[in-house]
């Protein structure tokens, strides 16, 4: 088990695992033949995977343009809240096919916040793609179109989630064994 910060931190899916998930991910998005689509990255906890998967999607064939939403629904601790923009795109979204990228489907409160906003925006489709689906914990119906690993209900960190600031330049995702 590696040993990070001295926590033990139990490894879920190792960074060639991810790697690989990754290129897979990338060709059934390119397979899709969008129209000039925009990749939305979530803020914070997707910056890792959002950067490789598009950098994937790109030698797929795949040329988005990218832009980032900050979106908190975390109140205090580990728990869902209230769900509010605290940083906006750019880009007007209508009539455009949209793809927003997250690190983890869990409660699904902020991909379906941000779906609706998209579409109420005027996007002409919006999809899904996500590192992990801890489809144990969603409280509310949404699925993604691209998930990259089904995840058991552990609350997980490294590549880029983390848990207090701590935890996001793991390569790899894992669980924090002991207290966090």
């Amino acid at each position: 088990m590696p040993v990070v910060r001295g926590k033990d931190i139990e490894m879920l899916f190792s960074a060639s695992a991810i790697a690989r998930r990754n290129l897979e991910l990338a060709k059934d998005i390119a397979a899709r033949d969008y129209d000039n689509l925009l990749v939305i990255s979530i803020l914070k906890g997707s910056f890792i995977f959002a950067a490789d998967l598009i950098r994937a999607m790109h030698d797929a064939g795949v040329e988005p343009e990218v832009e980032f939403i900050f979106i908190s629904s975390y109140g205090s601790g580990t728990t869902s809240g209230e769900v509010k923009v605290l940083r906006d795109i750019d880009n007007d979204v209508r009539g455009r096919d949209v793809l927003l990228i997250d690190d983890i489907l869990e409660s699904g409160k902020t991909l379906k916040f941000t779906r609706e906003l998209m579409v109420s925006r005027g996007a002409k489709s919006v999809s899904i793609a996500v590192l992990l689906d801890k489809r144990t914990r969603r409280q509310t119906e949404i699925d993604a179109d691209y998930v990259g690993f089904e995840c058991p209900d552990y609350f997980v960190v490294g590549y880029g989630m983390d848990v207090a600031h701590a935890f996001r330049e793991l390569p790899f995702v894992g669980v924090v064994r002991g207290e966090a």
